[in-house]
C-alpha cells in the first residue's frame, strides 16, 4: 500500500513537473511575442514603418487573397489582413449612412469612373500603407487616407492654380505653419513622411477645434477654419442647423467632403458598385534610410538597384538633381532595396556623393550667368563658396556642385516636369509660343494679349495664380486657330523657313494671314525689325479656303 502511494504521488511529481515546465514554456513563448511586439512598435512609432518585413510586389497582387484565409494551422492570434484595404475598413468610423443629393451625386460618379479608382490606387500603393499606419497611431478616422485622393489623386507632384502642392495640397503658408520646408532644393510639401505628419497634425488641431465634428473639419481643411466658423456662426444667428450639410459654404467645399464619403462608401463596400479593388499590399512599401547628407539622385538609383523615376516617386519632395544640402538627409528606399543601398551607400566616401567642378570666372560672368550654366542658383554658390555678396573676379575660382549624370535623365526633377508640362499640346493645331517674360509684364496682360486666361496659362505653365513672373522666366502659350464659319477651313501649323528677299510682310501676303498674327505666333522673329535667311516662322494656314 506504501509503495502503490509512494508510486503515484511519483508519477503525479513527474506529470505535475512537465506540466509547469510547459506552461513555462508558452509563457516564455508568447514574453517572446510580446517582446517582439513592442519592438516593431517602437520602431513604427521612430519610422513609421516595419523595416524587416519586405513589401509584397503589385504584381503578386492577383495570387494572394483579398482577406483572411483560414487553413489548419492553429494560431494564438488573428492574423491581421494581408490586403491593405481590408484593414482600412476595420479602422472607418465616420458616419457613412448619408442619404444626400450632393453624397448621391459624387457616389455616381465615381462608380462611373472606376478605371479613375485604379489608376489612383496605384499610384497611390507607394504611400498608403504609411499614411494607413499614422493615421491609425493618431486616432483618426481611415477613411482620412482616402483624402489624398480628393486632393491630388495621390500626385506627389500634384499643384493647383491656388499653390497648393503635394498629395495633401499644401498652400505655402500652411506649409510653413506645419514645418515644411519650400526651396530651390526641396518642398517639404510633397515630402511623403513630411507632409503626411504635418495633415496629421493640421487635421488633429481642425477636429479639436471643431469638437470633434470630422466632417466640419474636413470642409476646414479646405476652404481654412475662419470660412466655417464663420457659416456656423451665420447658421447659429438664423436659428439653423450649423451640421455640414445645412452650412453656407463654397462650391468646392460643399463637395470636397461628399466626395470623401463617397470614395469610403465604395471602399467600404465595392461588390455594391460592381468595383474590385487594386490590391495592395498590408505590408510597407518602403524604408527611411539615414543618408547623412547631400546626395546625387541618379547615383542614388543606381545604388539601390531602382529607376530614377522610382527615386523620384518615393521622394518627390527634393526638386533638383540631388538630395538638398540642408536636408532631410533621409531617402525613402523600397523595402526589399534597402538592404542592398545602405550597403553600396557605406561604400562611397562623403566627398564621392555629389560631383563637383571649379569654374575659373572669366571676364563677362556674373554670378547668375554662372548659375543658369551650371544648372544651380546664385544663393547655392553664395553658400557653397562662403561669399557675402555677388561680386566675383576674373580668375576667381568657384566649386559647384554639378548633376553626376545628362541633366535630362533627372525625368521627375521640378525643371523636366516642367518641360515635359509646357510641350504637352492641349489640342490639336495649336501654335506653341515661346515667351520671355518682360519687364511690367504680368500673367493677366500676357494672357489678354494672346486671348486666352490667366488659369489657363498657369496651367500651361505649372504655375499658380499668385505666383511670381521673375525677369526673363519662360512661358509657353498654345494659340488655337481662330473660328471660321466657311466651310472650306481646314487650319494647319505650318512652319516657313525665310528665304532671301523675304520680309514678314511678303510672308503674311503669301499664305493670307495677319502681319499682326505672324508677330504674335512668332514672338522672338516677330520682335526683331529684320528678318534674316533661315528664321523660322510658325503659321496658322487655311490649306483648303487657299
Amino acid at each position: 500500500m506504501t509503495k502503490h502511494f509512494l508510486w503515484v504521488l511519483f508519477i503525479s511529481l513527474v506529470l505535475s513537473g512537465c506540466q509547469t515546465a510547459s506552461n513555462v514554456q508558452n509563457e516564455n513563448s508568447q514574453a517572446d511575442l510580446e517582446t517582439d511586439s513592442d519592438a516593431v512598435e517602437a520602431d513604427v512609432q521612430q519610422t513609421g514603418f516595419i523595416d524587416t518585413v519586405p513589401p509584397v510586389s503589385p504584381d503578386d497582387g492577383d495570387a494572394i487573397a483579398e482577406d483572411n484565409t483560414t487553413d489548419n494551422t492553429v494560431s494564438s492570434a488573428p492574423q491581421p489582413p494581408k490586403d491593405l484595404w481590408v484593414r482600412m475598413r476595420h479602422g472607418f468610423k465616420l458616419n457613412l449612412d448619408i442619404n444626400k443629393p450632393r453624397l448621391s451625386s459624387q457616389l455616381r460618379w465615381y462608380s462611373s469612373h472606376l478605371n479613375y479608382l485604379n489608376r489612383v490606387s496605384v499610384r497611390g500603393q507607394r504611400y498608403l500603407y504609411y499614411i494607413v499606419s499614422e493615421l491609425e497611431k493618431a486616432g483618426i478616422p481611415s477613411e482620412i487616407a482616402l483624402l489624398p485622393i480628393v486632393e491630388s489623386g495621390f500626385d506627389p507632384f500634384g499643384y493647383s492654380h491656388g499653390r497648393a502642392s503635394g498629395p495633401w495640397q499644401f498652400i505655402p503658408s500652411t506649409g510653413q505653419m506645419y514645418g515644411l520646408d519650400q526651396n530651390w532644393w526641396y518642398d517639404g510639401r510633397r515630402d511623403i513622411v513630411g507632409s503626411t505628419q504635418a495633415a496629421i497634425a493640421y487635421l488633429t488641431r481642425l477636429n479639436k477645434m471643431f469638437d470633434g465634428n470630422w466632417l466640419q473639419a474636413l470642409a476646414a481643411y479646405n476652404s481654412g477654419e475662419g470660412t466655417v466658423l464663420r457659416a456656423i456662426r451665420k447658421n447659429k444667428r438664423a436659428g439653423k442647423p450649423t451640421d455640414f450639410w445645412s452650412l453656407d459654404l463654397p462650391n468646392e467645399t460643399r463637395a470636397y467632403v461628399p466626395k470623401l464619403l463617397a470614395l469610403a462608401k465604395i471602399i467600404k463596400d465595392p461588390e455594391k458598385y460592381h468595383y474590385k479593388t487594386h490590391f495592395i499590399a498590408n505590408k510597407p512599401y518602403f524604408e527611411s534610410v539615414n543618408i547623412g547628407g547631400q546626395l546625387d539622385l541618379a547615383q542614388a538609383a543606381d545604388m539601390a538597384d531602382i529607376s530614377i523615376d522610382e527615386v523620384y516617386l518615393l521622394n518627390p519632395g527634393f526638386n533638383q538633381w540631388a538630395t538638398a544640402p540642408d536636408g532631410p538627409h533621409r531617402l525613402l528606399i523600397p523595402v526589399k532595396k534597402a538592404s542592398l543601398f545602405r550597403k553600396k551607400l557605406a561604400e562611397i566616401p562623403a566627398n564621392e556623393r555629389v560631383t563637383w567642378v571649379r569654374y575659373s570666372v572669366k571676364a563677362g560672368d556674373n554670378l547668375l550667368l554662372v548659375a543658369k550654366h551650371h544648372n544651380t542658383t546664385v544663393s547655392v554658390l553664395e553658400e557653397v563658396n562662403k561669399m557675402s555678396s555677388t561680386m566675383i573676379r576674373v580668375g576667381q575660382e568657384l566649386m559647384i556642385p554639378v548633376a553626376g549624370n545628362k541633366i535630362e535623365s533627372y525625368t521627375l526633377s521640378s525643371h523636366q516636369r516642367l518641360l515635359a508640362k509646357q510641350s504637352r499640346a492641349p489640342g490639336r493645331n495649336r501654335i506653341k509660343i515661346n515667351y520671355t517674360v518682360k519687364a511690367g509684364d504680368s500673367l493677366w496682360l500676357i494672357a489678354n494679349k494672346y486671348d486666352t486666361s490667366t488659369k489657363t496659362l498657369a496651367r500651361w505653365n505649372n504655375m499658380g495664380l499668385a505666383d511670381p513672373l521673375h525677369l526673363g522666366k519662360k512661358l509657353v502659350i498654345w494659340l488655337e486657330p481662330k473660328e471660321n464659319n466657311s466651310n472650306r477651313s481646314v487650319m494647319k501649323k505650318v512652319v516657313y523657313t525665310i528665304r532671301s528677299g523675304d520680309s514678314l510682310a511678303m510672308v503674311a501676303n503669301k499664305f493670307r494671314v495677319s502681319l499682326n498674327d505672324i508677330r504674335k505666333w512668332n514672338p522672338i522673329v516677330g520682335g526683331q525689325k529684320y528678318v534674316q535667311p533661315g528664321d523660322k516662322v510658325t503659321l496658322l494656314v487655311n490649306v483648303v479656303g487657299g
